[in-house]
């Protein structure tokens, strides 16, 4: 049922753009993976039936989340070359993703394009003080999962004096949110740029967003991945319902675009082995469910205590925290363990693909505390 002031879909602005985006990567990828390399794919019949299930936008019932390991800056969009053409026109049926907002956000015209191509603006701390596990576009990426609908739609940080950003790392998407007029319908990263809030519409509810857990790229000749970040975990907890799970494993696409790459460095190159590997859907209940049920416990308390002290019988909306929710020890072993099992799934996939048990310091972020602030280029290791 469409609530009072919801809209059901986005702007003509908006749609038209974003499947001419959407639809034009799509083409490039799949020109890619299947003209210009040696491609393999496993697994994409059953993928493909669960995306037939989701096409009646009205008739989910939860949310898609993909995780995969992070070989190169191709990964995404290239992984969903292997979609057949027919699945890449409709931007309600495809991904979400999230990107990173000194990149992708750079100015207006790759902000706009980004926007289009379904990415969210996501903070990295290396570059910004508004990074982190809860920015507001994990907020957004939480409730596209979920069903909705949301009363506050806008988040807005009041960012402190000493983190004031300059205006260009501030891009927004040019005249696609107008914060006078369409102000529930926006959010902020910053407290200073404004950007359309996708979970706003009831077209987008129960999305399918895919993830990185890595964070970031990592190229190693073992084929190790590095630790996860948390992120994965507030996906699958918080949102509401679970959403189902699906993990995926690449490779070959590091060959593509390695990061030691020369002349022409912009372009991927050409006759390289790839290969996508698509794992079953996960049973969330047995993966997810003692974790899920255990935050719900955590949740509830901490929302009663809320409502008893403000009195204002106001519940919390999907994706907000208290402080304990955030930083709570109880909370932080469940995201520990949620984003662990996640990694498992995926390790599950490369080891039938023929390499052998991860060393399980590869998985401790405390294996990768060694590195400091320099995170890019070649490490000692070879990675």
């Amino acid at each position: 049922m469409q609530s009072e002031g919801q809209p059901v879909s986005p702007g003509l602005q908006w749609r038209v753009g974003s499947a001419a985006v959407m639809g034009m990567t799509g083409i490039l990828s799949r020109s890619f993976v299947q003209l210009c390399s040696y491609t393999e794919v496993v697994g994409l019949d059953r993928f493909l039936k669960l995306l037939d299930e989701r096409r009646d936008i009205e008739g989910r019932e939860r949310g898609l989340v993909t995780v995969s390991n992070h070989l190169s800056v191709v990964d995404d969009p290239a992984i969903w070359g292997v979609l057949p053409f027919s699945y890449i026109f409709n931007p309600d049926h495809l991904r979400w993703s999230l990107g990173s907002h000194d990149i992708c956000y750079a100015n207006s015209w790759s902000a706009e394009f980004f926007t289009f191509g379904q990415t969210l603006p996501t903070h990295r701390l290396k570059h910004s003080p508004h990074g982190g596990l809860f920015q507001p576009t994990m907020t957004q990426a939480i409730r596209l999962l979920s069903r909705g609908p949301f009363a506050h739609a806008r988040t807005n940080p009041s960012p402190a004096p000493s983190e004031q950003v300059l205006p260009a790392s501030s891009a927004s998407p040019r005249d696609l949110a107008d914060p006078f007029s369409s102000a529930h319908l926006t959010y902020s990263t910053t407290g200073l740029d404004v950007h359309p809030a996708p979970s706003a519409y009831l077209t987008r509810r129960h999305a399918w967003v895919h993830i990185f857990p890595e964070g970031m790229i990592h190229q190693t000749p073992d084929k190790t991945m590095r630790y996860f970040k948390w992120g994965v975990s507030r996906l699958i907890l918080e949102s509401d319902p679970c959403p189902d799970v699906v993990p995926i494993w690449i490779e070959g696409f590091d060959q593509v675009m390695h990061e030691s790459r020369g002349w022409p460095r912009p372009f991927p190159r050409l006759g390289k082995k790839i290969s996508v590997t698509f794992g079953e859907k996960l049973d969330v209940e047995r993966v997810f469910g003692d974790l899920r049920r255990a935050w719900k416990k955590l949740y509830t308390r901490e929302e009663a205590a809320l409502l008893e002290k403000s009195g204002k019988g106001e519940r919390m909306e999907v994706g907000e925290l208290t402080p304990t929710l955030k930083y709570g020890a109880e909370a932080v072993e469940l995201r520990m363990a949620c984003t662990m099992r996640v990694r498992e799934e995926i390790l599950k996939l490369r080891k039938a693909r023929g390499y052998g048990d991860e060393d399980p310091k590869q998985g401790r972020v405390e294996t990768w505390l060694q590195e400091g602030d320099g995170r890019e280029g070649k490490k000692e290791d070879g990675s």
